[in-house]
């Protein structure tokens, strides 16, 4: 049975479990868990992490700990007994573990690193306080690490920051707002400014000095120089080195390394240096040679200097290296350093070239002891301390020293009867009172122990020698009496004994007779001459001689004569001995009576170190002569007394006060003193309001702390002596004493008068005093006095006065006293307190200070409210809610309103007192009860002040939540804030119902509070959902939900306003909006309702709710554009899903209305909007790609247009989708976008106001503004032609306004856009279906199939990598059927692309003669609508022999909600339509479009238009040589057998037709073969020759001897515009030599497909075609015949039906295993699919190549011997040979309106299996040429290609392709001659061709050349994208008919869109304009 826990409530996991048993809870070890009930070894219970799962796990699993457990029961909270610390930092680092992860996947590898630095340090340190081995100091220090590292993870993380005090987290409920407030802000400045550490330290490590000449032992001195004053500041650093130049003993640190200690900041400047002085030991000159003597001198090496500055820049790590230099004469030696600094060079050099003095210097900064917690190493290792000369800039008391330093300056010697000068060197002695040698006491610096004696340096021959070297005498003070200092002076021989002879000596005492040392300075010593074996051992002999030669008495002249001198400089830093007289004078003052007068006076210039020094004895002094004498010199020693106090406030010595408190505790003996210091106070104060001169007042009453501690101290001491006798006398005492005070500070003053001075330092050292009167009088006694005290200041003082700052002060230190702590003195005091604050802060003074009081006075507040003093907590909350409530509401609202100041400092102070006042006003509010709230409210005597009131409070409350009201990562602070708030609003809405309601309804303290509740709601800080799972859990714990109250609150204060609620209408809707869509179902569910209401009542008052809709909308998109709103909330306002909560969904509620229609429609209208809104928002997220963000915007913009008509939001996306076009460099898009505004507007003069970046203008210059933007994108785009319909627009209204200037303007850029089709290239784009499915995919492309335009020269592959980068997660689908339902419900995204082809509209422009390709590349590709695909399957049985029998093509059509180019690069397909293509016309297209490729290269060819005729060679190859795959021979045994034709009679014309395709193939290739012959070069003869005799072969396999007639007929005229004429090239006749005309009768012209020569799998058997003329109606016999067959393949099936449909390369199921390599692509464009030659194609950017350049550079290389398909690509174009059209100038003329001659029809087939569809085909005649009219005849999409138009692609194998005019044959018969277009031309106009004069015929090239103006190919691009063309579906032909009319229209009046289904065009159609005149199609 499961029984609940009692105390095993939490644990950790020991070991992982999988929890495999029924309810188990899987574990990972160190999982927290908390446990709810046990049973026999197990457990239930949850892991902390994710309380929502429970389960069961073994008890084994688990390591109980300690832990309390906060209310008991379902909701019960288990917080573990350990160190707050611990819980933190284990809590903070499983936070941690997951960002860090996340860390690592955005590629912040920095951040990771260190992070992970710090966890694994912070891991080891809780370790550490896990073991508890720890001291408690060592504990602190762990501690204080890691909250440092845990607030440095936080901040690099973004956290929050923690609030703590002594290392552990505060509750926020347990101290008041106003000190959480201050915790937090030292923390955060703790963060932001560490400060600045006074003292510095000088860490140095000598590790070895390197040069050439070593070789002797060597010293180097460390000592750091003042530059500025010449002077050393330190000791000296001594370290040894050996002769190798390393540190003598490596083993002691201490003796290599110093720390430089107590540098004050002002010593870290430029002109401060390091400077190094080495000695070497050993010969006299450097030089000698070793044998001389062994006698070691002391010589001179080198110095280095290095400036401190230095080393503030450089990293502390650094090793430096010390240059070392020598001076140049060493008598210069003394000064080396400072001529190093001055940089005198000729004094000193190198001392050579590489040496160097390695050294590590490093400055540490902090005091002495935090130094040693920091670098234990340094200290534990050993160190030698160096210290400063004198004392450090803030003296200790503890501190003991007594060292007296002593530098060896200078000598004068004479000769001593010597030739040379002398080699001097000074041996340096300490000897005591005895005369006895003081061991270890003469140091040469710190680093080594002192020694005996120090010997000095010698100069070598220098009788004048300057050594300046400082030795230190640590002599202990009582050894000072009585010791001297001797030194003695040898002359050192160089000679070869190197003995040192004594020649004199001199000597000084350390202390004068009267107990004063010697005074420091330098002094001049006299020389004693002796022999070399004087004895100097009894010193009492020459301690007798006078030492010194400035005392020597006057009458001495020998001594004083004497030219021998020697000077030291002393200086002593002693903390117990003085040099100063006065001082002993004062100290022995019993001595010397009559003295004390002139020593007391003096007192005031001695320096006060000296003072400090003898501080004690100095006081025992003064008190002393006090009891002795105090008639006599009370005044005096109170002064002296004042002057002492005084000093210690100094910087320097005010670490003395302790000293002084401990003497007046402890040491202090005046009982009787209180009387006198009374007494003399007293005077003092009275004589104030009278004295002339303030400043010795001012300097006793600064005093006054001191002088009352004394009082109180020595009554104490009286009352204790004296059994309490006298005690009324001494209040009485205290009360005068108070009352003269009373009476000064009442005197009003100028602020700048002295008084008025003297007040404001007095007010400064009051609140001190408190304390001190605490000991004796009672604590309501003192407050009485500090009340009346601060009560008798004037109050009717100048706002400017400073005084009144010196009492708010006073206040402040009054309100921290230990006095005001006291809730008794508190009420006695508050008022006064209060009564200050109010006036400052009314006038908003001092602002800074009054918050500091309020921060003060709250935090006492909150301390006592546990305690017993309730009521009094409570009175003084009313009290102070009484007097400043409001003036704080103002204060706040005032300084939040002001400008920021400038300065950052200021801003700074500003921001602090901005936060100070908040936690103020949060501390009262939270202070505030029932009862406070009842009194304030009825304390308002009239409703305008409540009004006043609750506007104010509402104001500042939406203040407070600004998010940049605290920093970011306060969040702590901001919970806080938000409580308080809310149960203040809880409060407050009482009075707003009770006071604001029915008659008396106050509209604007209701918006306010609507308002107030609104951005509550929606501030950051209470977006739980944002939070991580664990911080969330906090907040809901400590506060709940505050949101859900207040949404609760809006609710229930909605439901009270009744009618007033139209007062809201529509304004509250956007506010209430933002609440609803914040994601917290409860909340929902409640705001949801007020919208019902808000319908209703609009309804109610207006009969609709348009109002309520248009506000609905408006505010949806800007919150949504903003980021906020989600799915499921669309849901909420559509109902979708059953609503949880008290309150039915909102569509439930309409139902029930009688305007349920209308409602029911706005909430549609509104969730669709939501859709598309939130698409728009998630697309618009930083790093989303151009393409979503666009379709999204169009999506969009369409939905305001259409359905909202929302003009200004659709204006506003326009803009938004014209940007995003313009980033990503659509301009042609950007122009169509652009266009949508532009076509708002008119051209009139009705004024604009300024809308988005468009000033206030009229319509007619925004509408001016806007064309020449779009012309100008356009122009970006290069899409002219729509730039030039906006040209001539503007130019219209140019001239209308008569304004010629402009209009010039618009012609010459018309004119230039002319220019720019003619000249520039333009690529063609490619076009590509792409279908979205899945419910993964945003609305606006979910499920729904698109046609977008690709970049330039993107391919598919590239589009389809473009996708899938776009959409990550999209799986792209391997095959192009259509998908089925699993696929469109699925929970992921499908991609489905492959690529389609355009069909044009624009066929008046495209099958027009002489229209250059430039031109008809645009109508190719823009203004397209409809595309078209085609994908090959079987039908029926499939024949393995013959695969063509059963191969169908199914033909999709695509047709598009708008055209592309538009304002997208992609639009929704609107309209599908399926065809299919029987084998036989696939088989006629493969074929023509064959011919159509041979007749274009043919005309290239022999108008020179190609560099080099290998095309044309590759493709007769092809064609003639390709009989290793069967050829025509399969389509022969396909469709010419009689099964066939009798099972398909009513193909019977489509037979003829395909058989009249093989006979004029044959026919081109003998034509091509004959212009072959005239321009294939020499090498190539040989392969001529070979394609000839093949020829002829596969000419005799068909029974060919003799063409028919109608096959002989000569196609004529090939230009390089069109087949048909062009305007400006002459027609030429096609024959071998091009001179001579031939005519002949010629073919009628049909409809024509481009497709790719088919290819069968059959051998070499090839049928032979015989063919019997026309006219005869004998079937074909056919016959196998072993020959060559004119097309065939690689592939057995036909690759360009195989792979024209994008299929996996897996091969589609229709396919055998055979064909599956030909389907490599999953979604191949038409142009790279073996296949694309199925349907018509507009033209590719391959295309653009003109004909004349096609040649070596623009074509891949292959293999010949492939067969044609592999090699060649046709492109369909229509194809004639009207040879006469226009022959000659004259016959233009002659012709007058005649711009395009009769097209003649071809023999047609005569059906069509594309019933069901319009189509585009020509209609077919009967089969013979000679007995019919021509019919009317439209061209197929691209059949006005022309042969400039040339692409190098190659289709199949990737050899050759291009756009090529077809080399149809025209039936130029007796009856073609005569047959004109209806008109007014006679027929004897059109002469016969054979009238043509060589002339004119295509020999000349000129004419012919003229059009060719493009650039040159972009060949190598070519090379690798192979691109081939999409040609048209016969499908779409126009349907056969039987008799078709007499003539053909010309053919630029037909277009498509005027024709009719039974295929007859209209002839009266108007010819429209190239393109409509909004280019926009929306």
């Amino acid at each position: 049975m499961w029984i609940p826990t009692e105390h095993e409530k939490y644990g950790v996991v020991l070991a992982s479990f999988r929890g495999t048993v029924q309810h188990g809870l899987p574990l990972e070890i160190g999982d927290t868990v908390q446990i709810l009930e046990k049973c026999e070894g197990w457990y239930r219970g949850f892991i902390l992490k994710n309380p929502n799962v429970k389960g069961i796990f073994p008890s084994s699993y688990i390591h109980l700990k300690n832990a309390h457990v906060k209310n008991k029961g379902q909701f019960e909270t288990v917080i573990p007994v350990e160190d707050s610390v611990i819980t933190e930092m284990t809590s903070t680092l499983r936070d941690w573990g997951a960002m860090w992860k996340q860390l690592y996947v955005k590629n912040e590898g920095d951040l990771f690193h260190r992070l992970w630095h710090v966890m694994n340090e912070i891991l080891d340190l809780r370790r550490q306080v896990l073991v508890g081995h720890l001291t408690h100091d060592r504990m602190r220090d762990v501690k204080q690490h890691i909250t440092a590292r845990l607030d440095w993870g936080n901040e690099q993380l973004g956290l929050d920051l923690v609030p703590r005090r002594e290392f552990s987290m505060v509750d926020p409920d347990e101290i008041s707002v106003t000190e959480l407030y201050r915790l937090m802000e030292h923390r955060h400045r703790k963060k932001e400014t560490p400060a600045p550490a006074s003292t510095h330290h000088l860490f140095v490590h000598v590790k070895s000095l390197m040069s050439a000449n070593l070789g002797e032992e060597l010293e180097v001195f460390f000592h750091i120089y003042d530059g500025r004053e010449n002077r050393p500041l330190s000791e000296r650093f001594f370290v040894r080195l050996n002769k190798s130049g390393l540190p003598k003993s490596p083993e002691k640190t201490e003796r290599q390394c110093t720390l430089f200690v107590d540098l004050g900041s002002s010593d870290l400047r430029k002109d401060v240096y390091i400077v190094v002085h080495i000695i070497r030991i050993g010969r006299m000159g450097a030089g000698e040679k070793k044998n001389l003597c062994s006698v070691q001198y002391r010589r001179p090496f080198g110095c280095a200097v290095v400036s401190i500055a230095d080393l503030l820049t450089a990293d502390s790590k650094d090793d430096h290296l010390l240059k070392v230099y020598a001076c140049n004469t060493e008598s210069e030696w003394y000064q080396i350093h400072e001529n190093i600094i001055k940089k005198a060079n000729s004094r000193y050099n190198l001392s050579g070239s590489n040496t160097g003095l390695a050294v590590a210097l490093q400055l540490l900064h902090g005091d002495i002891e935090q130094l040693r917690r920091e670098y234990m190493v340094l200290f534990t290792r050993g160190v030698s301390i160096t210290r400063k000369l004198g004392f450090s800039d803030v003296i200790m008391p503890g501190e003991m020293r007594n060292d007296l330093y002593i530098t060896l300056e200078k000598g004068e010697f004479e000769k001593g009867g010597k030739s040379v000068a002398r080699n001097v060197e000074i041996t340096v002695y300490v000897l005591d009172i005895d005369g006895q040698v003081l061991k270890s006491h003469v140091a040469a610096g710190s680093g080594e122990p002192g020694g005996d004696e120090y010997h000095s340096l010698v100069l070598y021959h220098n009788n004048s020698p300057r050594w300046a070297e400082q030795i230190k005498l640590p002599i202990p003070v009582d050894m000072f009496r009585g010791s001297h200092v001797r030194f003695e002076f040898r002359h050192c021989s160089t000679k070869d004994k190197g003995e040192k002879k004594l020649f004199g000596y001199s000597f000084v005492p350390l202390m004068q007779e009267d107990g004063r040392t010697l005074p420091d300075g330098t002094h001049e010593l006299i020389i004693h001459k002796c022999e070399e074996n004087t004895s100097l051992a009894d010193c009492s002999r020459y301690l007798k001689q006078p030492f010194s030669k400035a005392n020597l008495p006057s009458n001495n002249q020998t001594l004083k004569g004497t030219k021998e001198s020697f000077w030291i400089t002393s200086f002593l830093c002693s903390t117990k001995l003085t040099q100063n007289g006065d001082m002993l004078d004062l100290l022995k003052w019993r001595a010397h009576p009559e003295r004390i007068n002139d020593s007391l006076s003096k007192l005031k210039e001695i320096d006060g170190s000296e003072i400090v020094k003898f501080l004690q004895d100095t006081l025992d002094t003064l008190f002393g002569i006090l009891d002795e004498s105090s008639q006599r010199y009370g005044l005096k020693v109170f002064d002296s007394l004042v002057h002492i106090i005084n000093l210690l406030q100094d910087s320097k010595f005010q670490h003395f006060k302790p000293v002084m408190d401990t003497y007046i505790e402890s040491h202090f003996a005046g009982a009787l003193s209180y009387r006198d210091l009374i007494k003399v106070l007293k005077w003092y104060v009275d004589r104030i309001v009278d004295a002339e001169h303030q400043d010795h007042i001012q300097q006793v009453l600064k005093a006054s702390e001191y002088i009352f501690k004394y009082i109180i101290q020595s009554r104490r001491l009286f009352s204790l002596a004296t059994g309490g006798q006298n005690e009324e006398e001494f209040r009485v005492c205290i009360h005068e004493l108070f009352m003269s005070l009373r009476f000064f500070l009442s005197q009003e003053n100028k602020g700048t008068s002295p008084v008025a001075q003297t007040q404001a330092v007095f007010l400064r050292t009051f609140p001190a005093i408190y304390g001190e009167l605490l000991k004796i009088f009672t604590v309501r006694e003192v407050a009485g006095f500090v009340r009346e005290t601060l009560g008798s200041l004037p109050t009717a003082v100048h706002a400017d006065c400073p005084l009144e700052a010196i009492k708010l002060q006073c206040i402040a230190k009054t309100v921290e006293s230990q006095l005001y702590i006291n809730p008794e003195s508190r009420c006695i005091l508050l008022p006064v307190v209060l009564r200050v604050l109010q006036a400052h802060m009314q006038e908003q003074r001092d602002l800074v200070m009054c918050a500091r009081i309020l921060t003060s006075m709250l935090s006492l507040i909150k301390k006592e409210e546990n305690g017993s003093a309730e009521p009094v907590v409570s009175e003084e909350v009313e009290l102070i809610v009484e007097s400043l409530l409001g003036v704080l509401l103002r204060t706040i609202l005032e300084i939040s309103n002001r400008p920021q100041p400038a300065g950052p400092a200021m801003r700074l102070q500003f921001q602090d007192v901005t936060g100070e006042f908040v936690a103020c006003l949060l501390a009262l509010l939270r202070q505030m009860s029932d009862r406070h709230y009842q009194q304030l409210l009825q304390a308002f005597s009239s409703k305008d002040d409540l009004r006043d009131f609750l506007l104010h409070i509402f104001t500042v409350f939406r203040i407070l939540i600004r998010p940049e009201m605290f920093p970011k990562d306060w969040t702590v602070m901001r919970l806080v804030t938000n409580n308080v708030i809310i149960t203040t609003v809880l409060y407050l809405s009482d009075a707003l119902r009770k006071n604001f309601l029915s008659d008396k309804f106050d509209y604007k303290v209701w918006d306010s509070y609507f308002y107030l509740s609104v951005i509550f709601i929606n501030q950051p800080c209470l977006q739980l959902e944002s939070f991580s799972p664990s911080k969330r859990k906090k907040i809901l714990e400590k506060y709940g939900d505050m949101r859900v109250m207040m949404g609760c609150e809006i609710f229930s204060m909605w439901q009270n306003l009744g009618e007033h609620k139209l007062n809201f209408i529509p304004a509250m809707i956007g506010p209430f909006l933002e609440v609803t869509l914040v994601p917290q179902p409860d909340l929902r569910n409640v705001m949801i309702p007020i919208f019902h209401d808000m319908m209703d009542w609009e309804q109610r008052r207006s009969g609709n709710f348009k109002q309520v809709e248009a506000k609905l909308i408006d505010k949806l998109d800007s919150l949504m554009s903003e980021g906020k709103g989600d799915e499921t909330y669309r849901e909420l306002f559509n109902s979708i899903i059953p609503l949880f909560g008290p309150y039915p969904s909102l569509l439930k509620k309409i139902e029930r209305e009688t305007w349920r229609e209308s409602g029911i429609s706005l909430i549609a209208t509104v969730t669709r909007l939501m859709e598309r809104l939130l698409d728009y928002r998630d697309c618009m997220k930083l790093g989303e790609v151009d393409g979503k963000k666009i379709g999204c915007t169009v999506s969009l913009l369409n939905f305001y247009k259409t359905e909202l008509n929302k003009e200004e939001m659709y204006i506003r996306y326009i803009h938004k989708l014209y940007d995003l076009h313009l980033k990503a460099q659509n301009y042609t898009e950007a122009s169509y976008t652009l266009l949508l505004y532009d076509e708002l507007l008119e051209w009139s003069d009705r004024p604009l106001r300024e809308f988005l970046n468009y000033p206030m203008q009229s319509e007619w210059q925004r509408k001016e503004y806007l064309h020449l933007t779009i012309v100008q994108n356009f122009d970006r785009g290069k899409c002219w032609e729509n730039g030039i319909i906006l040209c001539r627009e503007l130019a219209d209204q140019y001239e209308s306004y008569y304004d010629y200037r402009n209009l010039s303007k618009m012609r010459m850029m018309e004119a230039s856009l002319y220019d720019k089709i003619m000249d520039q290239q333009r690529l063609e784009p490619e076009f590509f279906r792409v279908g979205f499915y899945g419910k993964k995919f945003p609305f606006f492309l979910r499920n729904k199939e698109f046609v977008c335009r690709g970049h330039d020269y993107e391919r598919l592959e590239a589009f389809q990598q473009r996708m899938l980068n776009e959409f990550p997660h999209a799986i792209a689908m391997q095959h192009v059927n259509q998908p089925d339902q699993t696929i469109y419900q699925a929970d992921a995204q499908y991609l489905q692309i492959y690529a389609v082809t355009p069909i044009p509209e624009s066929q008046d422009v495209l099958q027009r003669d002489g229209v250059p390709d430039n031109i008809k590349s645009f109508y190719k590709f823009n203004h397209i609508w409809r595309f078209r695909y085609d994908r090959p399957f079987h039908k029926g049985t499939k024949d393995k022999e013959n695969e063509f029998k059963s191969l169908w093509v199914e033909r999709t059509t695509l047709t598009l909600v708008q055209s592309l180019p538009g304002i997208s690069r992609w639009f929704e397909v609107e309209k599908r339509e399926l065809v299919e293509v029987s084998p036989l016309e696939n088989a006629i297209e493969v074929i023509e479009n064959k011919n159509l490729q041979l007749r274009t290269l043919i005309t290239q060819c022999q108008n020179r238009q190609m560099q080099n005729i290998n095309p044309l060679t590759m493709c007769l190859n092809g064609v003639i040589d390709a009989a290793v795959n069967g050829g025509l021979a399969r389509y022969q045994e396909a469709f010419f057998v009689k099964d066939y034709i009798m099972n398909h009679p009513e193909d019977g014309e489509k037979i003829g037709r395909l058989r009249e395709l093989m006979f004029e193939q044959a026919h081109i290739l003998e034509y091509g073969l004959a212009v072959h012959e005239k321009f294939v070069p020499q090498d190539m003869r040989p392969l001529h020759k070979k394609l000839v005799d093949q020829f002829h072969l596969m000419k005799s396999s068909l029974g060919i001897q003799e063409f028919p007639a109608y096959v002989r007929a000569s196609p004529v005229h090939f230009t390089n515009g069109s087949p048909r004429t062009c305007r400006n090239s002459v027609p030429s006749i096609i024959s071998p030599d091009g001179g001579r005309g031939v005519t002949r009768r010629s073919y009628p012209a049909v409809n024509r497909y481009s497709s790719s020569s088919l290819s069968s799998q059959a051998s070499n058997e090839v049928s032979n075609i015989t063919g019997q003329s026309e006219s005869s109606d004998e079937v074909f016999n056919m016959q196998p015949s072993p020959s060559t067959s004119s097309l065939s393949s690689n592939h057995s099936a036909s690759p360009n039906v195989t792979s024209s449909a994008p299929s996996s390369a897996r091969g589609s199921p229709q396919m055998a295993e055979k064909h599956k390599h030909s389907r490599e692509n999953a979604c191949l464009s038409p142009r790279e699919r073996p296949v694309s030659a199925i349907f018509p194609n507009p033209l590719d950017p391959a295309q653009r190549a003109p004909a004349h350049q096609i040649g070596d550079t623009t074509l891949p290389r292959s293999d010949p011997n492939l067969s044609a398909p592999d090699k060649v690509r046709p492109t369909p174009s229509s194809w004639s040979l009207d040879s006469v059209k226009e022959g000659a100038p004259s016959f233009s003329d002659s012709v007058g309106k005649l711009l395009c001659p009769p097209v003649p029809p071809r023999p047609p087939y005569s059906g069509s299996s594309a019933k069901n569809m319009r189509s585009q085909s020509p209609v077919p005649t009967s089969r013979s040429p000679q007995k019919t009219t021509v019919p009317p005849f439209t061209p197929s999409p691209t059949e006005c290609q022309s042969a400039s138009l040339v692409s190098n692609s190659p289709v199949l194998s990737g050899s050759y392709s291009s756009g090529i005019s077809s080399l149809s044959r025209c039936s130029v018969s007796e009856a073609s001659g005569t047959e004109l277009p209806t008109g007014d031309h006679p027929p004897h106009t059109l002469p016969p061709p054979t009238t043509l004069p060589n002339s004119i015929s295509s020999s000349s090239d000129e004419p012919i050349r003229r059009e060719n103006k493009t650039p040159p190919p972009y060949s190598v691009y070519e090379r690798n994208n192979p691109r081939r063309p999409v040609p048209l579906p016969h499908s779409l032909s126009i349907p056969p008919q039987t008799d078709p009319p007499a003539l053909p229209p010309k053919p630029h009046q037909l277009r498509t869109g005027s024709m009719k289904l039974d295929g007859t065009a209209d002839p009266r159609v108007p010819r429209p304009r190239p393109l409509p005149r909004k280019v926009s199609q929306l």
